[in-house]
């Protein structure tokens, strides 16, 4: 039995476990119930304080919410994923995870300011980014933007239709940056919450199903559009996240679409913890029931360097290898299932220590193809200022970050 057909199985195992049936699996997810919720700092805020746990990712006129410290530091993991020594051949055109190149690019943010101001003004409370930051990029090499917004502003009520303002403002820049050959990974920025209230709970699935539905059918004969579902679900139960994300991806296969699409896990979707029970049943046990018919999906994690691993303090790295050290557990996790990941956030300062951290980082999932697909830096965009982490150039000249970044650029 290869890893794909083992994955399945489990698959099977933790689905059958999640409707709370018998089976001959062994030990199945247990339900939402028996997860231990209180078990997690996270889990006892409340869903408006959890929203976003990084300082990395506020506007400068915001406040940094909750760091990310359930899981303690520890002795890093054996890495059981030795280097590979070629990469997978690539369609430059597909979508599909198979055939995708390596993507290396940025976050460009902006449009998810502001997330107390609902929807907004443009230009007010939020912007977008530019075609020169787009240009600016694809002349560095880099491939694929991630492009952060707010579900609420796009759709400003559930199973309405889509803001006409908003979606020309995102058309713009997928279809600036697709006709560069770059690719596109639309994100909306919501912490599996719509105007504060968690997908499942206090919102339904239907709605972000719907959501996706109309998206996915907008953008589905763009096949360099990449479909990230979420950004950081977290306080909430891993199971609950799971049923969300697959209702997703059902509305999403349901329209004719074959885009890859990127899954998180729960709790801000960190790479450290991704086998962890601090915040309830871990995503490397629930995250094998996703369900996708057309088998074209990876796994979006995030992974910050500093103390908390939640960005809050982007100025100070443990130490030059924690990169590595803190995915090493969750690339192991992807070769034993037959998986892919992408590193949808990353970031760090300018220091000595952080400098080589980010190299060390990459220079892992260089080396690791089967495994990684890419990554996407956090972040640029025209807001930023002079925030500490950063890569939208100043006065025109790129920030130190930059110059290890091109790096590990194809």
């Amino acid at each position: 039995m290869n890893a794909a057909d083992a994955r399945r199985v489990r698959q099977v195992c933790v689905l059958v476990a999640a409707w709370g049936m018998a089976s001959g699996c062994g030990g199945g997810a247990p339900s939402s119930a028996e997860t231990p919720a209180a078990a997690s700092p996270q889990a006892q805020a409340t869903p408006a304080a959890s929203a976003s746990p990084a300082a990395s990712e506020q506007s400068p006129a915001q406040q940094p919410g909750p760091a990310d410290s359930s899981v303690p530091e520890t002795a890093p993991a054996a890495d059981p994923t030795p280097p590979a020594a070629t990469a997978p051949a690539a369609d430059p055109g597909a979508a599909s995870v198979a055939a995708l190149p390596s993507l290396r690019g940025v976050s460009l943010a902006g449009a998810e300011f502001a997330e107390t101001s609902l929807p907004g003004t443009f230009q007010g409370n939020y912007t977008y980014p530019t075609t020169d930051e787009i240009d600016h990029f694809v002349a560095l090499g880099m491939n694929v933007f991630r492009l952060p917004f707010r579900w609420e502003r796009l759709q400003q009520q559930q199973l309405a239709a889509f803001d006409a303002a908003e979606q020309g403002r995102i058309d713009a820049l997928v279809s600036y940056a697709t006709a560069k050959g770059a690719y596109v990974l639309i994100d909306p920025h919501n912490y599996a919450r719509y105007y504060g209230a968690v997908i499942g709970e206090g919102v339904p699935a239907s709605a972000f199903a719907d959501f996706w539905s109309k998206l996915a059918t907008h953008f589905k004969d763009n096949p360099r559009v990449l479909f990230g579902l979420m950004n950081e679900p977290n306080t909430m139960s891993t199971e609950l996240w799971l049923a969300d994300a697959n209702a997703a991806i059902a509305a999403i296969r349901a329209t004719g679409a074959t885009n890859l699409i990127l899954v998180p896990g729960n709790a801000w979707t960190g790479a450290h913890s991704w086998l962890d029970a601090s915040y309830g049943t871990p995503n490397a046990q629930v995250m094998l029931g996703i369900v996708d018919p057309l088998d074209n999906f990876a796994i979006e994690v995030h992974q910050y360097l500093d103390g908390n691993a939640a960005g809050t303090d982007m100025g100070t790295c443990v130490s030059s290898t924690v990169g590595s050290e803190r995915l090493a557990a969750f690339t192991g996790w992807l070769a034993e299932n037959g998986l892919r990941g992408f590193l949808g956030e990353l970031g760090a300062g300018t220091s000595a220590t952080c400098l080589a951290a980010i190299d060390d980082m990459l220079a892992y999932m260089d080396a690791r193809p089967q495994q990684w697909l890419g990554w996407a830096y956090w972040a640029a965009g025209p807001w930023w200022g002079g925030s500490v982490g950063n890569i939208e150039p100043v006065n025109g000249q790129d920030v130190p970050q930059t110059a290890v970044l091109v790096q590990h650029v194809p």
